[in-house]
């Protein structure tokens, strides 16, 4: 049973749990507290002051609303619920005086500094500051930090609110961070001047509540009212993370992370909010058709008829589903492809996923379901590189008493485990709990015996989620973009293949090879003519996550030269092949996908699946592989990004530095 309290706020009676703290209750009666160093999802500094409210019948002074609870508040003299103001002069003037304060050492550079415009000191510093100081001694100066490419650092506006220590201890699990000093010496500074290695430091940028730490790539490129903000998903991970994408004109200048507490909360992975720049490079924009070995441009209408006439004499028939289709574009690729007698294939990676058994390309454990799971089995997995912020909700289980077991090679998880082998041997004698969630990650199934290992995975407690890399993974599976045999049998001996943004497939010399993608990586080196496609910002797209959520990704902005939308690409081709796909818009062809697959119309909800497990066969002997080597250059957008390049070469010489002796 909830301990329910009654307690009057400014005039309001609520009733809360007695384990609230009074900013929590305050936000309950809808009434608002400023704050620095409070953060619902860190644990409680109570060092900023700026939350003082005032608790009638209590001390003579104001008390920091972020540090107590509503529990520990006396009733009135005849048992009236406790009585707390947010607005009286006692709290005004501690507002006042505790503004002052943090203004004492602040630089006056609001008009040059990046955080301008969104900046929680300057907006609460209007709202309950005073308008002048009494300040006239020189302010104090701080060196900044050097944290990499990604975090720019002005120390001298530092606060001292410990936002970014606590994230980067509790939240990412590195411990480099720490406030070193005292009084005025005081300095939020990193162990020795170490780089902080991890792939959530982006998001200490967004929990700064002043200038002191900004993204580096966007600093000083845009001001906030200039941008035009397009609410949509994340497809650089399987998560389906909400972001928020931020454009200036056609280009896109920063991504942010959204809350949702049912994916990544409100942190994004650093390949997420930093992947951007890739979007403007080695972008394809024309039509190209491959001539006595070299590309020449090409109009819309020769390529196209240049791949319909390809396609009329193929023998064998395939189409590959790249890592970041979204499900239109695939259903459209299913539609061309099998009503010429072709097949289609999106297990690019030779993942072993049964298709038809939702229950075992998926699982059935929603992402929410880790932050209070006891006991976790991850099988071939590292999800601290497959996806950081999903990783992070298996920490925060850690911290609160979960164990966990790994079978698959050692990895840094940034948090501890039992290593139970690193073999088929380790999965088949484990013992584990009826309440432990199995997870698998795709590097257990891209063996031979792949879905021997999944059907094992099943049989330890029937609570499974699939870790995917691929955004597109899911949704292509869903739509029964597959072929049987797989990949193998999808390409050999085809002779033509219809490349959907399938980067990472190597396609031997032979086949003529139709690419239709959104940057020049390697499909596009092996293209026979190449189509430009949309990328993820620039199309409405559904993708449907690694636990089986459809979720929708709106356009942020448009494809550039001559890209178009990739549905509508698949649709013109199927005018040239004189079998045209049975719609003419979007609105049209999802009607068709929800008709065909109904659950994909369920947005932003986890839609149950019938647990059925696979039979039980043998397993090989090999040891599990892991699925990601590089996390920073996982897709095409990411290789084309510059930053990208020099965040895997600092992961790399980070890991190849010889270690001093003991």
């Amino acid at each position: 049973m909830a301990d329910l309290r009654k307690i009057i706020i400014d005039d309001q009676e609520i009733e809360v749990e007695g384990a609230m703290t009074l900013i929590q209750a305050c936000e309950e009666a809808g009434v608002e507290i400023p704050r620095f160093c409070y953060h619902e999802r860190l644990s409680i500094a109570g060092n900023c002051r700026m939350c003082l409210v005032e608790v009638v019948g209590g001390p003579p002074k104001p008390a920091a609303s972020c540090a107590m609870q509503v529990k520990d508040l006396r009733p009135g003299p005849e048992g009236q619920p406790p009585v707390v103001k947010t607005n009286s002069p006692m709290v005004k003037k501690a507002r006042e005086g505790v503004m002052e304060f943090l203004l004492i050492n602040h630089p006056l550079d609001c008009p040059i500094c990046d955080q301008g415009g969104e900046c929680d000191l300057q907006d609460q510093a209007m709202a309950y500051g005073v308008d002048f100081s009494r300040y006239r001694e020189p302010k104090r100066a701080t060196e900044d930090l050097d944290l990499g490419p990604l975090v720019e650092t002005h120390m001298t506006r530092c606060i001292s609110c410990t936002r970014c220590v606590r994230f980067t201890t509790e939240v990412a699990g590195v411990h480099v961070m720490g406030q070193t000093g005292r009084g005025e010496d005081a300095e939020i500074t990193t162990y020795l001047g170490e780089i902080i290695d991890s792939n959530l430091q982006g998001n200490i940028i967004d929990l700064c509540p002043v200038g002191a730490l900004v993204s580096k790539p966007y600093a000083f490129t845009a001001r906030p009212w200039e941008l035009t903000k397009t609410e949509t998903i994340d497809v650089m991970d399987a998560l389906g993370s909400s972001i928020r994408v931020d454009c200036k004109g056609r280009e896109v200048m920063r991504i942010l992370p959204r809350n949702h507490d049912g994916t990544n909360e409100e942190w994004i992975s650093d390949k997420t909010r930093f992947v951007w720049d890739g979007l403007r490079r080695q972008r394809l924009d024309r039509p190209y058709i491959r001539e006595n070995g070299k590309l020449r441009v090409a109009t819309w209408g020769e390529a196209l008829g240049k791949v319909a006439e390809a396609i009329k004499g193929a023998k064998k028939l395939t189409g590959l589903v790249g890592d970041l289709a979204p499900v239109e574009a695939v259903y459209a690729l299913n539609g061309v492809i099998e009503g010429q007698g072709g097949t289609v294939e999106c297990r690019t990676d030779k993942a072993r996923l049964p298709a038809g058994n939702r229950s075992a390309y998926v699982g059935n454990v929603a992402v929410e379901d880790l932050d209070t799971a006891k006991n976790f089995i991850l099988i071939g997995t590292d999800p601290s590189l497959e996806a950081p912020v999903l990783n992070a909700r298996i920490r925060k289980a850690w911290i609160n008493g979960a164990d966990v077991t790994v079978v698959g090679p050692k990895v840094d998880l940034t948090y501890d485990y039992t290593h139970a082998g690193t073999d088929r041997a380790a999965l088949d004698s484990l013992k584990v709990s009826e309440d432990a969630i199995v997870i698998v990650g795709q590097g257990a199934l891209q063996e031979a015996d792949g879905e021997a290992v999944l059907g094992a995975a099943q049989a330890l407690t029937g609570r499974m989620l699939v870790l995917h890399t691929a955004a597109a993974r899911v949704g292509a599976l869903d739509v029964g973009a597959v072929t049987e045999g797989g990949l193998d049998a999808a390409i050999d001996g085809a002779d033509v293949i219809y490349n959907l943004g399938a980067d990472e497939v190597e396609i031997a010399d032979g086949p003529f090879v139709i690419y239709q993608g959104s940057h020049g990586d390697r499909g596009a080196h092996r293209a026979d003519v190449i189509l430009p496609g949309a990328a993820y910002t620039e199309e409405q797209g559904l993708f449907v996550n690694t636990e089986g959520r459809p979720q929708l990704a709106l356009r942020a902005g448009f494809a550039p030269g001559e890209a178009k939308e990739n549905w509508a690409i698949l649709r013109a081709l199927s005018g040239e092949l004189g079998a045209t796909l049975p719609y003419d818009s979007m609105a049209q062809l999802r009607q068709a996908l929800v008709k065909d697959v109904p659950h994909l119309k369920k947005i932003d909800r986890v839609p149950e699946n019938d647990w059925q497990p696979l039979p039980k066969a043998k397993l090989g002997k090999a040891d599990f592989r892991l699925a990601i080597k590089d996390f920073y250059l996982t897709n095409p957008i990411a290789r084309s990004s510059e930053l990208m390049a020099e965040l895997s070469a600092n992961a790399k010489a980070r890991a190849n530095q010889p270690l001093a002796a003991e």
